[in-house]
């Protein structure tokens, strides 16, 4: 008898969420899915303007505290969160699937590369640069997405952020990601009309590829969670 195939849920926040919130959801999610109570999550949502600062971000790099400021747990740097991002919290068990951090990293970077491939937009990485890029011309590269992850006993925390149509001034409030030779830009900044729903779409369809049990991060069928 063939095992049943286990899928994570997906959740689509339809109101922007308060980052305190999310954070104290996603605490309370990966105690779950570790105790075997809760299945997996990918958790669409838009945040209200804010700043994260990973653990680490340098004080240097706030450069104007317009909006609220958070510290968390997830590595990285200074990130702006807004309307018009797309943002994905993953709560992945990673026991379950491929005890590999580096792995699931490049991971997110290829699910983010294939869904933007969706638009005909070349999203790329870089040695050395978090996230995901895209080459503009004249030697110009803009940031597109961020990715900012945590792993507590196995299970995944935090995610991505892709940027479809935020207010690209809000970033001048820090140095994203550290990164100050380089800029930022958006689906719709490239004249892409794409909206959040093009975007969960082309998320949903490329996730299997990554995270589906063929996928280099799947989970295999009827394994065990930590």
């Amino acid at each position: 008898m063939t095992p049943e195939k286990i899928e994570p849920e997906w959740r689509h926040e339809q109101r922007p969420l308060l980052y305190p919130e999310a954070l104290q959801a996603m605490e309370a999610r990966a105690a779950a899915i570790r105790a075997g109570t809760a299945p997996e999550l990918v958790w669409l949502l838009e945040h209200p303007p804010l700043y994260t600062a990973g653990t680490s971000a340098r004080a240097e790099d706030l450069l104007d505290a317009r909006f609220p400021v958070y510290d968390t747990g997830r590595g990285g740097q200074y990130t702006y969160h807004g309307p018009g991002q797309r943002v994905a919290y993953l709560q992945l068990d990673l026991k379950a699937r491929r005890p590999d951090l580096r792995l699931y990293v490049h991971c997110l970077e290829e699910w983010v590369i294939r869904s933007l491939a969706r638009f005909q937009v070349k999203g790329e990485r870089r040695e050395g640069r978090v996230g995901i890029w895209v080459a503009r011309g004249g030697g110009r590269e803009d940031k597109i997405a961020a990715i900012g992850v945590r792993v507590r006993r196995w299970v995944t925390l935090h995610g991505i952020a892709i940027n479809v149509e935020p207010d690209l001034s809000h970033f001048q409030g820090i140095v994203p990601c550290g990164i100050r030779e380089h800029g930022v830009t958006s689906l719709v900044d490239l004249g892409l009309p794409v909206t959040l729903g093009d975007l969960d779409q082309a998320l949903a369809d490329t996730f299997e590829e990554i995270f589906g049990p063929d996928g280099p991060m799947g989970r295999s069928e009827g394994s065990a969670g930590a």
